[in-house]
């Protein structure tokens, strides 16, 4: 036996009529902090911003192989 249904609705109608909540007030709250935390994080990602972190970075990567090959000389 086969049985087909197919239902033509809306997600938000589904929702309803499964009693599931709304969740479209939270949804927006969530996307609006999203986008003011990228907002305020743009700054770190200029280049000038990005390559001193890199560089100092680099710099400490590099001293830390070197004492680490020195150890192992010794």
């Amino acid at each position: 036996m086969k049985v087909q249904v197919e239902i033509d609705c809306t997600p938000a109608e589904a929702r309803a009529f499964l009693g599931l909540p709304d969740v479209t007030p939270l949804n927006e709250a969530m996307v609006a902090e999203m986008q003011e935390r990228m907002k305020a994080n743009v700054a770190a990602m200029q280049p000038e911003e990005l390559m001193k972190t890199w560089t100092s970075f680099g710099l400490q990567a590099q001293d830390q192989f070197r004492r680490l090959m020195e150890a192992a000389v010794k």
